[in-house]
Parts: C-alpha cells; sequence; structure tokens
C-alpha cells in the first residue's frame, strides 16, 4: 500500500512505516525511512529548480503583443514565486537532513516530547508536536 501526501506536503509516494510494538522511537529502521522521504523530496524539488530554469530559457520571448508579453511575465512571476517557496522548504528539509544525522530529528521543539512517526510522514519537516503547534496557531490567530 502506498500513501499520497497532499500538496503542501511531498510530491510523492511511499510505504508508510509500519511501527513494531515495543519499538524504540527514531530506531535506525525509523531514520533511514525518514531519510529516504526527505532526500527523495529534496532531489524532486531540485528536478523541479531544474525544469524551471530550461523552461524560463526555452520560453523567454520578447513578444511584440503587450498582452502576451504581459501573460509571459505573469506566468513567469507565478513560476519564480513557487520556486522561492520551494527554496525556503529545500531549507528546512536539509535541516531535518541534519537533525537527522544528530539524533534530535522527531523530537518537538517546544517541548521534547516525540512528534510521532504518522505526523512526520505528513509532515517531514514538522518540528513541533501537534499540541504545540495547536497551541501556536490558537496564539497566532488572538495576535491577528
Amino acid at each position: 500500500m502506498t500513501n499520497s501526501i497532499s500538496a503542501e506536503s511531498t510530491p510523492f509516494n511511499f510505504t508508510p512505516y509500519q511501527e513494531k510494538e515495543g519499538e524504540e522511537f527514531m530506531n535506525e529502521a525509523q531514520k533511514a525511512h525518514f531519510r529516504a522521504i526527505l532526500t527523495n523530496w529534496k532531489n524532486e524539488l531540485m528536478r523541479e529548480v531544474d525544469r524551471t530554469v530550461d523552461h524560463m530559457r526555452d520560453d523567454a520571448a520578447n513578444y511584440p503583443d503587450p498582452n502576451d508579453r504581459a501573460s509571459q511575465e505573469s506566468e513567469f512571476s507565478l513560476e519564480l514565486r513557487t520556486r522561492d517557496r520551494e527554496r525556503k522548504l529545500l531549507k528546512k528539509i536539509n535541516e531535518s537532513l541534519v537533525l537527522l544525522d544528530s539524533d534530535d530529528y522527531g523530537y518537538c521543539d517546544a517541548c521534547g516530547i516525540e512528534i510521532g512517526v504518522r505526523r512526520l510522514e505528513a509532515r517531514p519537516t514538522a518540528d513541533l508536536c501537534i499540541d504545540c503547534k495547536t497551541a501556536e496557531e490558537i496564539r497566532e490567530k488572538q495576535m491577528s
């Protein structure tokens, strides 16, 4: 069985990790599972960057019609905004890989508890447990 994660998350399929009873959190098998997810995600984002560069280079044209030029500029602008978001995501993926290497991956930055395998599969760059993330979102709503 494969699990496809939605748009804001990983753009590929993977087999969900099957936890074993009494298994230690973030053991070597889990680390390997999340390293594969993060590495595949990173590689896919890098391929998108290459495709964007090729697309913009190949499709760049100086259209005489102002409407055609505006359409192309709008398309390129949207693509560049998307790549900028992905650049920030790549930074978070790299930070997650560093945390994996230092045995700190999978633990909440705020309270230190285990984030959980399913939450990490849904959002591999998560750095807060669901309770701390919920509290953070409530505080953000109250402040705005």
